[in-house]
This record gives structure tokens, C-alpha cells and sequence, in this order.
């Protein structure tokens, strides 16, 4: 496996995994999503004042102020989830994460990904894919992960394409597979470098008459890119918060973002992050100066609470669940006991978490 930063956190130690536990109804983790994207509602929380306002996603201009930028991460889901047979006919089911190197496209030999069942998957085993595509297993690595070879780079592109499924998370119930509407709405419409094996969920809220929209409002957008992998949805299993290691994941932010987001600062505009992705990338990219710095790298950052944020001053996000990385990051953002009370709040009017639920924007 190859070798990335560590991730990196300034985590308050007074705080453990079980401050960030909450009763949360099995039935408000949404399921599909809402008919239109930008349907969805939207809680606003003013992290000063603590007030919240209902509205929806569409009215999102509405809540933002001239001079605002707003960055996207406009990474592409790869249909990466991939069936195939041992010699001996038994089923594997392989996640592919990414290619070992970062070459142009997909057309890689290694590959990282997750894999199951463990007891199939040893090193050396042969695993054959739709249309005799050919791969072994070279590597395990620990957590589910291990490094898998093609016969052919060539022949990697085209498996993916043609016989490849949409990595929806566990908690979205898929008991036949993907239905046909995940294809495009588990998709952002401004998703554009192939990459990530989970979608950028805040912004699958957008849609392009939306993002049309802002510039009239006096609200920039930028873009970066960051390939979201398993740091983003692997749980946290140990209650000392210091003690979990968070996944590098690749990120690029042109020269063009970086400059527009210095230029929108000393204006005293605002950056506003779609999605924590988006956040990690910029955080990661952080100078001691707080000045965004450009280019191509591994995020490494673990935000949690003590996390001085230098580069965002505002988030829009989905709800998240108990206890995991993404709850971590916007209790950062804007104080535990102020996030778990509007999650509350949340849960009693009945807004829908996660991936395809409603939208929050913390500013």
C-alpha cells in the first residue's frame, strides 16, 4: 500500500465518541431522494446566536450574502462495486477505491479496494470478472482493504462502465441493487473528474437552474476536487478520539480557486463550503497564514472539535449520523451541545438524514 500522511487533528481531549451519540430514528434516514433536488429542506443555524430558520434548498440564495463564495467538489462517482468468482466458484464482491498511482483516467493495473468475503480473499487469489477480465489479489492491508492486480489496465476502464455498480452506503437499503434513479441522483449535476467511490452528498441538493441563480446574487462559485474514499465513511471505533486514523484522500484545488478564495477574503467576503469534503480539502490546503494553498494533495486532515478552521466560515451540509467523522467535523464547526440540540430539533420536525436527506447551512 502506498505510503500517505497521516491524518492530522488538534483534537480537544475532554471530548470522547460517546458525546457525539444520539437517538436517531431508523425511519428519518432517508431512503431516495427528495422528487426534486433542490426539495429538500433546508435548516439554516446561526452559529452565533444559535437561531434556527426552516426553509428550503432553492430559497438557499436567499440565506447567503453578497460577496460570499461558494466552493463545490465536483469530484464524479465511479461505478466501482464489481462481482466476480474464485477458481472454485465462489462469490467476491470488490470495491475498488482507487488506482495505486493518480495517471491519467481510470486505466490502471493496481488497484486499492475493498473486499469481501475476507476468507476468499488471500494473497495470490485469482478473481475473474464479467467478459473474462481477470485480476489477483497481490496485497492485504488490514480494515477490509487490499491491493488487486489486472491481467489487463486496459480492460479496467470499460468493466467499470459496463458492468460496474453505483457504491450506495450500507444504510440506503438496496436488497435487489441500485435502482435506476441512483445512476443520476446519487451524482452531483456538476460532478466532473471520475474518482470517488461516495458521492459529495451536500451537493447532490444543487441543481443547475440553482447554481445559475447565485451569481445574480452577488455569490461566486469555485471548485476543487477531492476523491472521496473510506476516511469520509469508515466509523470511528475508538472512543479516544486521538487514537483513530482517518484515510488520506486525494484532493486538487486549482490556482484559480485558491486566488478567488484569497480575493473573497480580503473583501471580507465569506467562504462557504459545500459539504465536508469540500471542508477537509480546504483545511488540509491551509497555510500558517491562512491563505489557501494550490495544487494537488493528500487531505489528511481529522477535524474535530479544538479545530481551528482558518480557511471556512460557512458549511452547507446533510445531517449525519451518531458518531461518525462527518458529525465530528461540524460539531467542530460550531460547537457540540449547539449541534446536538438543532439535531434535536431536526429529529422532532422530522428532517431526513443523510445521503439523500435534507440540507443544513451552519454560518
Amino acid at each position: 500500500m502506498e505510503s500517505v500522511a497521516a491524518s492530522t487533528r488538534c483534537a480537544d481531549a475532554s471530548v470522547t465518541l460517546s458525546d457525539f451519540h444520539f437517538d436517531l430514528p431508523p425511519e428519518l434516514i432517508a431512503q431516495v431522494p427528495a422528487e426534486r433536488r433542490d426539495q429538500a429542506r433546508l435548516l439554516v443555524l446561526d452559529r452565533q446566536s444559535h437561531e434556527l430558520t426552516h426553509t428550503h434548498v432553492h430559497a438557499l440564495a436567499e440565506q447567503l450574502r453578497a460577496g460570499d463564495l461558494l466552493v463545490l467538489n465536483d469530484t464524479k462517482v465511479i461505478p466501482a462495486r464489481l462481482f466476480g468468482r474464485t477458481p472454485t466458484g465462489g462469490g467476491v464482491e470488490v470495491l475498488l477505491i482507487r488506482p495505486m498511482g493518480y495517471a491519467e483516467g481510470l486505466a490502471e493495473a493496481a488497484w486499492l479496494c475493498l473486499g469481501r468475503p475476507a476468507k476468499r480473499l488471500r494473497v495470490g487469489t485469482q478473481i475473474t470478472f464479467p467478459e473474462n477480465v481477470r485480476a489477483t489479489l497481490t496485497a492485504v492491508h488490514g480494515n477490509g482493504q487490499y491491493g488487486i492486480a489486472f491481467e489487463d489496465p486496459a480492460t479496467v476502464q470499460a468493466l467499470i462502465e459496463r458492468h460496474g455498480e453505483i457504491p450506495l452506503p450500507p444504510y440506503i437499503r438496496r436488497p435487489d441493487g441500485p435502482l435506476p434513479l441512483d445512476r443520476t441522483r446519487y451524482q452531483t449535476v456538476f460532478a466532473r473528474v471520475p474518482g470517488a467511490i461516495a458521492a459529495p452528498t451536500a451537493g447532490l441538493h444543487f441543481t443547475d437552474k440553482l447554481l445559475a441563480a447565485l451569481p445574480g446574487n452577488g455569490v461566486e462559485v469555485a471548485r476543487l476536487t477531492l476523491h472521496v474514499g473510506p476516511g469520509t465513511f469508515l466509523p470511528v471505533r475508538s472512543e479516544n478520539l486521538s487514537e483513530h486514523v482517518m484515510t488520506a484522500e486525494w484532493c486538487d484545488i486549482p490556482d484559480s480557486t485558491a486566488a478567488r478564495i484569497r480575493r473573497v477574503k480580503r473583501a471580507g467576503g465569506r467562504v462557504i463550503a459545500v459539504g465536508t469534503t469540500t471542508t477537509r480539502a480546504l483545511e488540509s490546503a491551509a497555510s500558517e497564514h491562512d491563505v489557501v494553498v494550490s495544487g494537488s494533495r493528500w487531505a489528511e486532515r481529522f477535524i474535530v472539535p479544538g479545530h481551528q478552521f482558518r480557511v471556512v466560515d460557512g458549511l452547507f451540509t446533510n445531517f449525519h449520523l451518531p458518531g461518525s467523522t462527518l458529525l465530528l467535523l461540524v460539531s467542530a464547526f460550531a460547537g457540540r451541545e449547539c449541534i446536538l440540540a438543532t439535531y434535536a430539533e431536526a429529529i422532532r420536525r422530522g428532517y431526513r438524514f443523510y445521503s439523500y436527506g435534507d440540507a443544513m447551512l451552519i454560518q
